[in-house]
């Protein structure tokens, strides 16, 4: 699983996503992602049908199927911005890079928390041994964006976005619920084809299927 700990930008201005559903917003993002993030963000749609595709064909059609509106790439409703507070966190990862013959893995939930910033959000998750942490930035009526890093182990240096590719973190962000969001991770560095991780309130109740 891949994340971490900073992208730290200052100035950033404009409304609220989903506050206009006729209106795209601007996309102060695309200043501060990386020329190669914003091209891994262009295609996540591409890359989420690829990972699903894949997971599939690798025999685990069930499991995805299981997912629900989870795995389905379109299915991100309008006023993608969750609130602040804690949450309960898992990664789906979808898709093999080839290093390894996993198309499949879901990992147990774990703590995470969301931190308003104004314009911006603030994700950290607070648990594990490969915690990602960045920034929620708006985009338009149905999604925002996330850019981050990951932080390892036991270190305390917090990692700058845009210093190290390897670290560099960047996707979309959509809510598919009443309580209930996910950020879509195109084109990981390592291993997948595409993650998910699943975001739920910590005092809702998860989904109904199996937290693997």
């Amino acid at each position: 699983m891949l994340l971490s700990s900073c992208a730290y930008t200052t100035g950033v201005t404009g409304p609220e996503a989903g506050s206009n559903p006729d209106q795209e917003l601007p996309t102060f993002w695309q200043s501060i992602a990386t020329p190669d993030d914003r091209r891994r963000i262009s295609n996540w749609r591409r890359a989420f049908r690829e990972g699903v595709a894949d997971a599939a064909a690798g025999g685990h059609a069930n499991e995805v199927a299981a997912e629900g509106v989870l795995l389905r790439p379109d299915a991100g409703l309008a006023d993608p911005r969750p609130p602040a507070g804690d949450y309960r966190c898992r990664f789906i990862k979808l898709g093999s890079q080839g290093s390894v013959p996993l198309s499949f893995v879901a990992y147990p939930w774990f703590r995470c928390r969301i931190d308003d910033q104004g314009e911006t959000l603030r994700f950290r998750k607070l648990t594990g041994s490969q915690r990602p942490s960045g920034t929620f930035y708006p985009e338009n009526r149905l999604r925002m964006i996330f850019l981050g890093v990951l932080e390892l182990g036991d270190e305390t240096r917090s990692h700058v976005y845009g210093r190290d590719a390897n670290r560099d973190m960047a996707g979309t962000l959509e809510r598919i619920g009443d309580a209930r969001w996910r950020i879509v991770l195109p084109y990981p560095r390592f291993e997948s084809l595409v993650d998910v991780l699943e975001l739920v309130p910590e005092d809702a109740r998860p989904p109904d299927r199996p937290a693997q």
